[in-house]
């Protein structure tokens, strides 16, 4: 009778890891499976930009360029372009940064929160205002140059940052604040702990829609001598050079397609296990 115990205890214990090495496989399959649908659409959004970009490189190697084409257009001279538009919009994201994000969460404590409202209204009139008109007055009153844009750059998407700071915290349950705070824990604890990590996503998305507001407004920093790859475009209509506006175009746009790109990343990376 013992023997037999054993040997049924023995059979079931040989079909269990049978059963375990054949799920196995499936388990790591469906994990595959589960990251590559995750990370599908910023595979495809990538290649497509690298496409686009070879596409133009290639147009642009097989176009009759004239003399002034090839000088704007030459390597050195859009590397130049690029890496000024690069540092309006990354010295302007890091400002609104600093901005808006504090701003956000002081204004969503129980003190500072009846100053929400006309924050929002100030902060939105600098986005309503057409980008163009709240360049050229800036220049006008801070001088002409890349300060300036700065300046305009930075009015032009702080809302984005400071709206979703403020709305990803205010959608944080409060049985969840209520609950950190009967464990013992600070009011900076339950903020850092509790509030921001839950809000991280919509924080995130607010982030990345300024960043592509910030390239696609770096464009007009040309019109006060502040830089960056609007040159092109300013000079391609100016003289009538095609290549030249075309390829400004297509760059910034480009630029602002891998900005986003990159956003969608870090959001994907930092968003809590789980959300």
């Amino acid at each position: 009778m013992s023997a037999a115990l054993n040997e049924s205890a023995l059979t079931q214990s040989e079909t269990g890891d049978a059963g375990d090495e054949a799920a196995g496989p499936i388990r790591t399959a469906a994990y595959a499976g589960g990251l590559w649908r995750s990370w599908r659409g910023l595979v495809y959004q990538l290649v497509g930009i690298a496409a686009v970009l070879f596409g133009l490189i290639i147009w642009l190697a097989n176009t009759g360029l004239s003399a002034t084409e090839l000088t704007t257009l030459a390597p050195a001279a859009l590397w130049g372009y690029t890496v000024e538009h690069l540092q309006l919009t990354l010295v302007a994201a890091v400002i609104v940064l600093v901005v808006a994000i504090p701003l956000g969460v002081a204004l969503t404590r129980k003190r500072l929160r009846f100053l929400s409202a006309p924050v929002l209204i100030v902060a939105n009139i600098g986005q309503a205002a057409p980008a163009i008109g709240l360049v050229v007055l800036l220049a006008f009153w801070l001088g002409f140059g890349f300060w300036a844009a700065i300046v305009s750059l930075v009015l032009y998407a702080i809302l984005p940052v400071l709206r979703n700071t403020m709305v990803g915290l205010q959608q944080v349950d409060q049985r969840l604040v209520e609950a950190g705070r009967g464990m013992g824990m600070s009011a900076a604890a339950v903020l850092f702990k509790v509030e921001l990590p839950l809000a991280v996503p919509v924080m995130l998305s607010g982030i990345r829609t300024a960043l592509v507001l910030l390239v696609g407004t770096a464009a007009l920093a040309t019109f006060i001598n502040g830089g960056g790859l609007g040159i092109l475009i300013t000079t391609g209509v100016n003289l009538k050079l095609t290549s030249v506006l075309i390829t400004g175009s297509v760059l910034v746009a480009l630029l602002a397609l891998f900005i986003d790109w990159f956003g969608r990343v870090v959001e994907h990376l930092a968003r809590p296990k789980g959300l």
